[in-house]
């Protein structure tokens, strides 16, 4: 395993909301080259949100050629490409693979209605008929969010709102399947990435299967979904037109790979059953392994199939955490209007970390709930909206970017508590990953607010891209899952500390008070919308 880890080069992708991320890594998961690209997003009316696959697909090639080029290594040592993508998207394509719409993604809303028409009866349990709903926990073990977020309900809003499209779709592919067609031209899913379709029994974890009373329950034509395969499954070699355009060899395999989050659990490192990770991106999640299949309804949580055959993947997700930021970034601090002085901060989130760190704990009194485009997890609310709360004159933008950093973390406290239950044991520690994990102060501030000492992984934005790595490691049976736990490597635990651990605790009670007191608020002023 040594000598191959160090030798054995592979091409990943990371494909996020915000672009895409490629690198040349070793099979131990070193990174030795990587480029980034962004990816435009498209806010629609209705709460839609969409991307072009036109540029997933183009960001991918360039940040290929530039990975490789930078690498200085040699295509032929390029042994496979595997893909980590954003989940949850929508891409409807005709029989020559071509897209028909823009892609709809994970926070689109715009299916919600059709969603709670499908899933609806003459009696409704939280939303859902009682025999549909208990027939999806039963087979799948979980069901169609209502909030309209998952594929279901973006497959129907295109068949409802889109006809001449949906009578023109050959297949509905998420993001993942989407890549994996144009490098190799075979329609197909992985385990992971058909799950939030809603139409696969998902009982044997090794042998995912669509479900003909789900393919019925779902009210789209069976023949529109693709063949499933396994995460670690070699569709084979790379286009030998597209291996010319991405800087590769022709042999080089493709391996199937899997959607961000079951990606992150092995780039985590955290493979052992019960083990937790934290990521944070534009959304974040926490997320472990498990050996069952378990579904908790109130709070939005399960253990659905992943990258491991055999093994379920508990997730809690939080609709918007690293974006967050973004928004404070893009639109109060730098929004482009007459009162910008410069169109792009060099680092700009480095200036964050340190304005924040240099601002006492609990933010002096303020507080920010992060709820910019509603809640998933531990209450699925399309209604909730963000707001800084308690602001003052005694109070600067210091105090506003500490609070944000902070309200990411009380809410992620919020689910801790359904997270441990479902889990059935208390976590005494996480390992935070991603893009908000190369903050030391938000990592501080977790550790903090969670009262658990968190680790941060070296690397820890390069996490989907060993995940990916790793899983076609294992695809091209060079190693094994149960290995990874010896190539991650911790550059630093945060302990809590005791005086900010009490702060954050009474900001923790505030922080639920005052969601039990604005939410029938949000519920009343955003009905329209909702």
């Amino acid at each position: 395993m040594a000598e191959a880890a160090e030798n054995t080069m592979i091409l990943a992708v990371d494909l996020g909301t915000s672009g895409c991320k490629t690198a040349v890594c070793s099979l131990d998961g070193k990174v030795h080259a990587w480029a980034f690209q962004e990816v435009d997003l498209f806010l629609r009316e209705g709460h839609g949100a969409e991307q072009r696959p036109a540029d997933w697909w183009n960001a991918l090639i360039a940040t290929s050629k530039e990975a490789i080029s930078k690498s200085g290594i040699s295509p032929a040592r390029i042994k496979a490409i595997c893909c980590s993508t954003q989940g949850e998207g929508t891409v409807p394509v005709d029989a020559s693979g071509n897209p028909l719409m823009n892609a709809i993604l994970w926070m689109d809303m715009r299916g919600a209605a059709h969603v709670n028409r499908a899933v609806g009866g003459p009696l409704r349990v939280a939303g859902y008929g009682p025999l549909k709903l208990y027939n999806w926990i039963r087979l799948t073990g979980g069901a169609p969010a209502l909030s309209g977020k998952d594929p279901f309900a973006h497959m129907l809003f295109i068949r409802d709102e889109y006809p001449e499209v949906y009578e023109r779709t050959h297949k509905f592919l998420n993001v993942l399947d989407f890549l994996n067609l144009r490098l190799t031209g075979r329609f197909v899913a992985t385990y992971d990435s058909i799950l939030t379709s809603w139409v696969t029994d998902n009982r044997n974890s090794a042998d995912i299967r669509y479900h003909r009373s789900l393919l019925k329950a779902s009210g789209i034509d069976s023949g529109k979904f693709p063949e499933i395969v396994p995460c670690t499954e070699i569709l084979g070699p790379v286009l030998p037109d597209v291996a010319e355009l991405m800087g590769l060899s022709s042999g080089t395999m493709v391996v199937a790979g899997a959607i961000d989050n079951s990606a992150a659990a092995i780039g985590s490192g955290a493979v052992r059953d019960g083990e937790a990770h934290f990521y944070i991106g534009t959304s974040s999640w926490i997320a472990a392994h498990m050996s069952k299949k378990k579904t908790d309804v109130i709070s939005s949580i399960a253990s659905v199939p992943c990258a491991i055959p055999g093994k379920y993947l508990m997730t809690a997700m939080q609709t918007t955490a690293g974006g967050n930021l973004t928004f404070l970034k893009e639109r109060v601090l730098y929004h482009e209007d007459e009162l910008l002085r410069e169109a792009h901060a060099p680092d700009v989130y480095k200036i964050l970390d340190l304005i924040a760190e240099r601002t006492p704990a609990g933010s002096r009194g303020l507080m920010y709930l992060p709820w910019l485009y509603g809640e998933r997890c531990p209450v699925e609310d399309r209604s909730l909206r963000a707001g800084l709360i308690n602001l003052s004159l005694e109070h600067s933008r210091e105090d506003i970017i500490r609070a944000f950093l902070e309200g990411v973390a009380l809410n992620s406290r919020w689910m801790m508590s359904p997270v441990e239950r479902f889990l059935g044991h208390s976590l005494n520690s996480i390992t935070m990953v991603g893009g908000g994990a190369v903050s030391n102060i938000w990592c501080q501030i977790f550790a903090d607010t969670l009262g658990i000492p968190v680790h941060q992984p070296e690397g820890p934005m390069e996490t989907n891209a060993r995940g990916a790595v790793w899983i076609a490691g294992v695809g091209l049976g060079l190693m094994g899952y149960s290995d990874i736990s010896e190539q991650i490597r911790i550059q630093r635990v945060y302990e809590p500390v005791s005086k900010h651990k009490e702060v954050m605790n009474e900001s923790y009670s505030r922080f639920l008070e005052l969601h039990k007191k604005l939410a029938p608020l949000y519920k009343k002023w955003n009905r329209e919308e909702v």
